[in-house]
């Protein structure tokens, strides 16, 4: 789900010109997830585009249609609509004639970036004739600073926007052709991923291990809580998307984020790139990095390593 962080914004940024989509020229091919809200397919999509005849397309169905699911629903679609950018997933518009109440995204064929990185890491396996070999294609610093780039530069925008992600993480990120990268939330995170999230109370479920101390403790969520998220992207990016923590429970976590402590450097992370992470987890949220200066350095960093492409075959 995508929060706008700028009260009164909603005047401004909301537009009333979501496009609608016709049924019809909707061909579901298979299920892509399933998440509390519904379900996630992809698609065909017909008459999207007047250069293309039909495109692959994920639809994102909503299963629950009460008047409160259908007001969420909108108020998305609407918000979605102002975001355009070359690193945030492209929304296409909505299929609103009739149940279920369609969204309509660009396909990403690589699919969430945490599973990407896990099948790009040195413990990587594949099946060859029904025996395990080791995965061919493991990512480079190169394209795992191309990876934090594309992110950092869709934070940008987002700050710029005024909008709060409040759920950062590589599960939350796509992956297309040619390493492209961008954020984007289709909400199945919470269920595909349950073990990143933590229950509070009856229903809310919080990603407390990419969340800064005030977001855990007065559930604060600003630019900057998005900032320290964006430091455990790059831990993640750097460990081939291991969890964060991933030997503590949640209640440590907790007592460790809240404590002071911070994730160690991984092993193949250079220091310039620790120093960013540990410049996004300072405690005071006005002294952590800003995103516009984290995607400097990180550009600044992509440019003297040459990027090779050649790693999705």
């Amino acid at each position: 789900m995508w929060y706008c962080n700028s009260k009164g914004a909603d005047d401004v940024l909301i537009a009333r010109d979501v496009q609608h989509i016709k049924r019809r020229d909707i061909v579901l091919k298979r299920e892509l997830g399933e998440g509390a809200f519904g379900k996630v397919f992809l698609a065909e999509c017909y008459n999207l585009s007047p250069t293309n005849d039909k495109m692959l397309v994920a639809v994102k169905a909503l299963k629950d249609p009460t008047l409160a699911a259908r007001k969420d629903f909108q108020r998305e679609a609407e918000l979605l609509t102002n975001l355009q950018h070359e690193h945030i997933v492209k929304f296409y518009g909505v299929c609103g004639d009739g149940d279920p109440l369609i969204m309509v995204f660009e396909y990403m064929k690589h699919g969430d970036l945490n599973k990407f990185l896990r099948a790009h890491g040195p413990d990587a396996m594949i099946l060859v004739d029904g025996q395990p070999r080791q995965a061919k294609g493991e990512l480079g610093l190169s394209q795992m600073l191309h990876i934090a780039s594309q992110i950092a530069s869709g934070m940008v925008y987002l700050a710029s926007q005024h909008f709060v992600h409040r759920d950062l993480a590589t599960r939350n990120c796509l992956v297309g052709a040619n390493l492209l990268v961008k954020i984007g939330d289709f909400g199945m995170s919470r269920d595909v991923y349950s073990t990143d999230y933590y229950r509070v109370g009856g229903h809310t479920m919080l990603p407390i291990r990419w969340m800064p101390p005030e977001s855990i403790m007065y559930r604060k969520f600003t630019t900057e809580s998005d900032v320290w998220s964006f430091g455990v992207i790059l831990w993640e990016i750097f460990t081939y998307g291991k969890q964060p923590w991933f030997q503590l429970s949640n209640t440590e976590v907790i007592e460790c984020i809240t404590q002071g402590r911070v994730l160690e450097r991984p092993r193949v992370c250079p220091k310039e790139v620790y120093d960013i992470m540990l410049g996004c987890w300072q405690r005071e949220p006005q002294q952590r990095l800003n995103i516009k200066e984290i995607y400097k350095i990180l550009h600044a960093l992509g440019k003297a390593t040459p990027i090779y492409l050649d790693i999705l075959g």
